[in-house]
């Protein structure tokens, strides 16, 4: 059988372990966060607000083109870090920050300076933070790019997806190339140091001829980081537009798979190195050499320089990871804003780690990260491995497993090997894309 054929299952992502349709709900995240917060803190804020719905995307947003939202969210944003502020025993160690969405750029520069200068002001900021922002070519202006810069923000990722027109069209994301190359340009005399583009492949109506066309352009502005992500079809997620197109319009699997190849082939030509599972970093990248020193980390943010137990994060569906437990927000603005009204943490799910967890999510983040983990599997781990062992995806030696060359386009099939929530437990429902 055709490996892209075969592999091409639902697959987690495994920004966490177990991920979250498996969460216990048990309590006991309460301790695990009063633990946890002496350690060097990541801090996420997501800022769901977006004007118009891009019909790929099934991330949690709230759609609007009423500004007058920005204010009560600010006020709801600072009422819960008050709350977490208020059950830490020291003063927060601030080593990562980053503003998602959404669309944070959705913003006014003066309401993300008031948001950020008065959380900043009950931190202390480690050297080497890292301070990033996802910004929308078409509304990230200079004054957004200056004010975040003034605030210590060095790193913006910019959402591209894809230059052509009508894949545009069809996704609802009109953005012109010169909107991304004038952003671009206005950062770097800013004195930003690291710009990441997203792309993804396997969007509808996407050809070898757009991506090949797409990638040339990327090439003229030649970002630091490139994320080159898989389309995840997923139109039972409530809330997003992939009902707007029909699978009809998506490149078949082994098309899809080209896609990626393709790109790939076009981003190592230019000096890119793969990182990961869909990121892509030049050599002098932070990216790259903690990959190559072993110590590139993956948390809810994506990979990361920083290893660290402690990520908050703050908003309406935001997650949270507090070393041992796991706790995820309202997804709805107005129970979100409604907990905070009534002066308690908006968490609406949680899972409490048991050692198993622990000793296993340990193993899959490793071999995210850097396709190998130090390891004598156990039985039953082996016997999900016989597949992938069978097809040359990877390699088990005495205490060592290890993804090969061949395997790397099935990361998250092997990592499943790993997860005894799916031998234990495989949904009764549709939860997770297609791994290819």
């Amino acid at each position: 059988m055709d490996l892209i054929q075969k592999y091409n299952i639902p697959a987690p992502r495994y920004t966490s372990y177990p991920t979250v349709p498996f969460w216990n709900n048990e309590p006991g995240w309460e301790a695990a966060l009063a633990q946890s917060s002496t350690e060097p803190l990541s801090l996420y804020i997501h800022l769901p607000f977006c004007e118009r719905l891009c019909t790929y995307c099934s991330c949690n947003k709230y759609i609007t083109v009423n500004h007058d939202h920005e204010a009560p969210y600010i006020a709801a944003v600072l009422k819960e870090w008050a709350l977490y502020l208020q059950r830490s025993t020291t003063r927060p160690q601030l080593q990562e920050l980053h503003l998602g969405g959404g669309t944070p750029t959705f913003f006014s520069p003066r309401n993300l300076r008031y948001l950020l200068e008065t959380i900043l002001q009950s931190c202390d900021v480690l050297p080497g933070a890292a301070f990033a922002f996802e910004g929308h070519p078409n509304n990230t202006t200079y004054e957004h790019l200056q004010t975040l810069y003034e605030l210590g923000f060095k790193r913006v990722s910019l959402g591209i997806q894809d230059f052509d027109l009508a894949v545009q069209t069809i996704i609802n994301r009109i953005q012109p190339y010169e909107n991304v190359e004038k952003v671009v340009r206005e950062a770097r005399e800013l004195g930003y140091t690291s710009i990441n583009f997203d792309l993804i492949y396997g969007l509808p109506l996407q050809t070898p001829q757009s991506i090949s066309a797409t990638i040339e352009k990327v090439m003229h502005l030649y970002p630091d980081r490139i994320s080159f992500y898989s389309y995840a079809h997923v139109p039972w997620v409530k809330g997003n537009g992939q009902r707007l197109f029909t699978e009809r319009d998506l490149p078949a699997p082994a098309v899809k798979r080209g896609l990626y190849e393709l790109g790939r082939s076009m981003l190592t030509e230019h000096y890119y190195e793969e990182i990961g599972m869909d990121h892509f970093a030049l050599p002098d990248d932070e990216l790259y050499k903690a990959q190559q020193s072993g110590t590139l980390h993956r948390n809810f943010m994506g990979y990361t320089i920083h290893r660290g137990n402690r990520l908050l994060g703050l908003g309406m569906s935001a997650i949270s990871d507090h070393g041992t437990a796991y706790t995820q927000n309202e997804k709805s603005l107005a129970a979100y804003q409604q907990a905070l009204e009534e002066g308690r943490l908006p968490v609406v799910r949680s899972h409490v780690q048991s050692q198993e967890d622990l000793y296993l999510g340990r193993h899959i983040r490793e071999l995210m990260c850097n396709f190998e983990t130090a390891c004598t599997p156990s039985l039953t781990v082996m016997e999900h491995l016989q597949e992938p062992l069978r097809d040359g995806l990877v390699a088990v030696q005495p205490g060592r497993v290890a993804v090969t060359e061949k395997g790397k386009p099935y990361i998250r099939n092997i990592c499943m090997a790993f997860d005894a929530y799916l031998w234990k437990n495989s949904p009764n429902t549709r939860v997770f894309s297609g791994a290819i």
